[in-house]
């Protein structure tokens, strides 16, 4: 099967001592690409780094907006440098998130906007972070007219009826681990009814861990487990899934 991993953190330190069987385990479960997902200076310079390295991996740059104070304009400017890389396939993970702090909503939108204008700039679509923010995150992608880059809500977990409001921006919807939980029933109607060609699928490793695995650390290799949960819930075949997720995510990341 070719399998694509559109969302994974091989830029953690929790991949220091065993990355290359983590790589090695992937390519036995089918996994032909990954994308590794930056979030500030350090792990976006690491997130090149793998893409130059492996030939499969690519990467996507951006600031998360829990640091979202710490960004400066000097730190901008390296990001700046770093989208313009030819294995740059988008800009984040940038949004919103208040479920720790929400004190900072302004400064999150201003470097969240700064985020969208730069994507326009280089024509890539935005890797969208959003959690217990979700009107705000909306409401911004709406009036910045992202259309034309669309882009990708990483680990969607929201209601159905909102998948449907960013799919009319043109964003594809990401399903990661938590579409495996027994009771994430917003996240099953979601894969059940967002049409095929609009699905992404994930890990975010090494973060919420698919069952039968959930408590231990995750990794690429098993985002297969991702592509058959979806299959079961559509009723599709897990080939098929395997097969369209991968197309999408090609041709969203303009991969040739």
């Amino acid at each position: 099967m070719m399998l694509f991993d559109t969302h994974i953190h091989l830029n953690s330190s929790q991949y220091k001592n065993d990355l290359d069987e983590v790589l090695k385990r992937a390519k036995v479960a089918g996994v032909t690409r990954m994308n590794v997902v930056g979030f500030d200076t350090a792990t976006n310079e690491l997130a090149l780094e793998l893409a130059e390295k492996y030939a499969h991996i690519y990467a996507t740059v951006g600031w998360h907006p829990v640091d979202a104070k710490s960004l400066t304009d000097a730190k901008f400017a390296v990001l700046e440098k770093q989208v313009l890389h030819e294995k740059v396939v988008a800009v984040g993970e940038c949004g919103f998130d208040y479920y720790h702090d929400d004190s900072f909503k302004d400064v999150q939108c201003e470097v969240f906007n700064m985020q969208i204008e730069l994507a326009q700039h280089v024509k890539k679509p935005l890797m969208i972070h959003m959690r217990d923010a979700t009107d705000d995150t909306y409401e911004v992608l709406k009036s910045s007219q992202v259309s034309a880059i669309g882009g990708i809500m990483h680990c969607f977990s929201d209601s159905y009826e909102w998948a449907q409001k960013f799919i009319e921006l043109d964003f594809h919807i990401s399903l990661g681990g938590p579409v495996t939980f027994k009771n994430a029933q917003n996240v099953h109607e979601v894969a059940k009814h967002v049409p095929i060609e609009k699905l992404l699928i994930e890990t975010d490793a090494p973060y919420l861990t698919p069952h039968p695995h959930r408590g231990k650390r995750n990794e690429a290799a098993y985002v297969g487990l991702v592509a058959e949960k979806i299959a079961e819930l559509k009723g599709l075949l897990y080939e098929d899934v395997c097969k369209i997720t991968t197309k999408n995510a090609m041709q969203l990341f303009n991969i040739k």
